[in-house]
């Protein structure tokens, strides 16, 4: 007599995961920009990072490439109600670039190649939640999706995922960048449908 009775797989089917309220799911990756696609060649390519007192510093690509980098599989939610599941990425993690900075600042506002920005608390950029991304799925980041690299700070809306990145500059207060000064909301937790002002 069989121990392991008929239909028994060895394991439980993965239940399917939520999605934030309002969102749904695709395979798919569309590509939304509020203007042209900034083209970079990784030789012009730079990240400046400016503290509270004028302080900073400047990494060339190369200089990227030498920083330890990791790859994650984290879901993305845009605010257009689209989200994805079990995307992979690698990148430089926010805590590697900001590890030697002992700032006072509470906030960061992001700046990017193609004048987009974004702002966001620097405790939503520290302990492992983003990442100066350059690779997506095994592959360079295409420009239509932020290459040559882009933020990437999965727990919020995408938008806040800055394509084009070129700069962080720290600050003592929470400025609003490009999408928040035209009625989105400041924060953009997708879990709380955090969409515009209000929400």
């Amino acid at each position: 007599m069989s121990v392991i009775s008929r239909g028994f797989g060895g394991r439980a089917e993965r239940p399917e995961r939520s999605v934030p309220p309002g969102q749904y799911l695709t395979d798919e990756f569309p590509v939304l920009s509020a203007g042209p696609t900034p083209r970079i060649d990784t030789e012009d390519w730079r990240l400046d990072i400016k503290d509270l007192d004028g302080s900073g510093s400047s990494l060339s690509w190369a200089q990227l490439m030498e920083l330890p980098n990791e790859e994650v599989t984290v879901d993305i939610h845009c605010v257009t109600r689209w989200s994805k599941h079990d995307t992979t990425w690698r990148g430089v993690s926010l805590d590697t670039l900001l590890e030697h900075s002992e700032t006072e600042a509470g906030y960061a506002l992001i700046r990017c190649y193609g004048d987009y920005s974004t702002n966001l608390p620097l405790e939503d950029l520290l302990d492992g939640k983003a990442w100066v991304a350059f690779e997506f799925e095994g592959g360079e980041l295409d420009p239509e999706h932020g290459g040559p690299a882009r933020l990437l700070v999965p727990h919020l809306y995408l938008w806040k995922s800055a394509k084009w990145i070129n700069a962080i500059e720290l600050r003592a207060d929470d400025q609003p960048g490009f999408w928040e000064s035209l009625g989105y909301h400041e924060y953009g937790d997708p879990w709380l449908e955090q969409r515009y002002v209000g929400d």
